[in-house]
């Protein structure tokens, strides 16, 4: 089977709403987690158990060496019989470096715990350190099933992944009173099960199909992938700049309130992820076929526009009912985290542009990489100023996600250089404000209600007639203002119907 007949003409609709489910049930199923475990642990368990996410997701990157990145860039300009060889080349290499990560976290979980201030840690980094060489070979399952519009496997992966760890790591808690370290006991059994399940599913697309040795060398590869890794650590960097910050000079239970808070709004991150991954591979194939500078704007303003519909009301919304939603998933202990909530959901706004899968496909890494780097340092600069002069966390996350709205703007100003259109013509604004000011509108309508005329004593009552009334009044007014929120329903019909 060769390229061509790889990629016919689909619509991206329905392989976009498989990687979505599955994105959806991930999330959902990673928030039901820490909503549990955070009732369950006390905070310094708890802050102790996101402690050791952080340094695992911080460490993620480096040693996976950008490699479950390379599957959507170089399988769609290869055979599927190569495609095979890859898949097979890479996964093992994961596996490789997973083992190479866990002697790491082993060897040096003391030195991590004092460079973050938790004797507690480095026995939960030495009961985890058995995880990433199992976890590892999992990764690029996306990469793969995104480029063969096998999309339906990813959420049938991921809804399996997360309800095992579900199982394995949040029940026992449950069940039996269990402490950190019976769940992360929980979660070396879940990693392996996972990583026997990743093996079988990264097969599926290739049945049948005769193994073709690749002409793809590890040269070729790196010099793909290294950019992506410095990169990502820059990026990384800069993320984790203000957590490293509050953890060491805030205390382990102020860290907590804020990992709590300072997050994306689940949606936000599974459709913005969903669009890119269907994106990469297109805008790969594009690129190396020479496609018109015009089907590409286009193709991106598209994207865009849908997204845009999608999580724009969504933000509002959730900006202006940020402590409701606080509570109602981590409770009332947590309720300071709303704070860092709402900041967060700031650069919401401007990350749904999906910069990304367009820079990488033109081979523009090394200046994404560069530009990452140069905002990790002013994040770690500006981070130690403000520990430095202010006793307030939360200059720290008005100062991260400045710096977060400010990287968006630049690697948007290169990819129009880089394709030779303005900026105009890249994003739909007229659109994007025609959707801010309803959404606006109708939440100042719906606040006006809830306090006024409904005014529940109770927050949960209040949220959930907030939240009803906000989708009724959306959908009902969408025609005044142009914007058809249900397209990608109606997409999905047509594209049903016409099959």
């Amino acid at each position: 089977m060769k390229i061509n007949k790889i990629f016919t003409r689909e619509g991206n609709t329905i392989q976009a709403l498989w990687v979505g489910m599955g994105s959806l049930s991930s999330f959902a199923l990673a928030i039901v987690s820490a909503a549990i475990l955070s009732r369950y642990f006390n905070k310094t368990d708890y802050g102790t158990y996101r402690q050791i996410l952080y340094v695992y997701n911080t460490l993620l990157v480096i040693f996976t060496a950008g490699l479950p990145r390379v599957f959507s860039y170089f399988l769609p300009r290869y055979s599927i019989e190569q495609g095979k060889d890859i898949v097979l080349k890479i996964s093992k290499m994961l596996f490789v470096f997973g083992l190479i990560f866990s002697l790491f976290l082993f060897s040096f979980s003391g030195i991590i715990s004092k460079l973050l201030n938790n004797p507690e840690l480095s026995s939960g980094l030495k009961y985890f350190s058995l995880i990433p060489m199992f976890l590892l070979p999992t990764l690029g399952i996306e990469g793969i099933f995104s480029t063969y519009k096998k999309t339906i496997y990813i959420a049938i992966y991921n809804t399996l992944s997360r309800l095992l760890m579900l199982l394995f790591i949040v029940l026992p808690v449950i069940v039996f009173n269990g402490t950190l370290n019976h769940a992360l006991l929980g979660w070396i059994i879940v990693s392996f099960l996972s990583f026997w399940i990743a093996i079988y599913f990264k097969r599926i697309p290739f049945k049948q199909t005769e193994s073709e040795k690749t002409t793809l060398s590890w040269k070729e590869i790196f010099s793909y992938s290294l950019p992506l890794v410095g990169a990502t650590i820059a990026g990384i960097a800069l993320r984790s700049a203000d957590q490293f910050y509050i953890s060491r000079y805030y205390g382990t239970e102020v860290f907590a309130d804020y990992v709590n808070g300072f997050i994306e709004i689940p949606f936000v991150a599974m459709i913005t992820g969903t669009t890119a991954m269907i994106l990469m591979p297109q805008f790969s194939k594009m690129i190396h076929d020479k496609t018109s500078v015009h089907n590409i704007t286009n193709l991106w303003r598209n994207a865009l526009t849908k997204s845009a519909l999608l999580i724009y009301p969504m933000v509002v919304f959730f900006i202006f009912n940020a402590k409701y939603i606080i509570v109602l998933l981590y409770s009332a202990k947590y309720s300071n985290s709303y704070i860092y909530f709402q900041i967060a959901m700031i650069v919401n706004f401007f990350n749904i542009i999906i910069f990304a899968p367009l820079l990488f496909s033109m081979g523009e890494t090394r200046f994404y990489m560069k530009t990452q780097i140069l905002f990790a340092i002013l994040a770690w600069i500006g981070g130690f100023v403000i520990v430095s002069t202010t006793k307030s966390p939360q200059i720290i996350a008005l100062y991260s996600v400045s710096l977060s709205i400010f990287l968006v703007i630049v690697f948007l100003k290169k990819v129009s250089s880089v394709l030779d259109v303005s900026i105009s013509e890249l994003i739909p604004f007229k659109k994007f404000f025609s959707i801010l000011i309803h959404s606006f509108i109708i939440i100042t309508t719906v606040l006006l209600i809830g306090n006024y005329l409904l005014n529940f004593k109770n927050e949960h009552l209040k949220f959930i007639s907030n939240f009803c009334i906000y989708v009724v009044l959306i959908l009902l007014t969408s025609s005044w203002f142009n914007n058809d929120y249900l397209i990608v329903i109606k997409s999905l019909l047509i594209k049903k119907h016409n099959d």
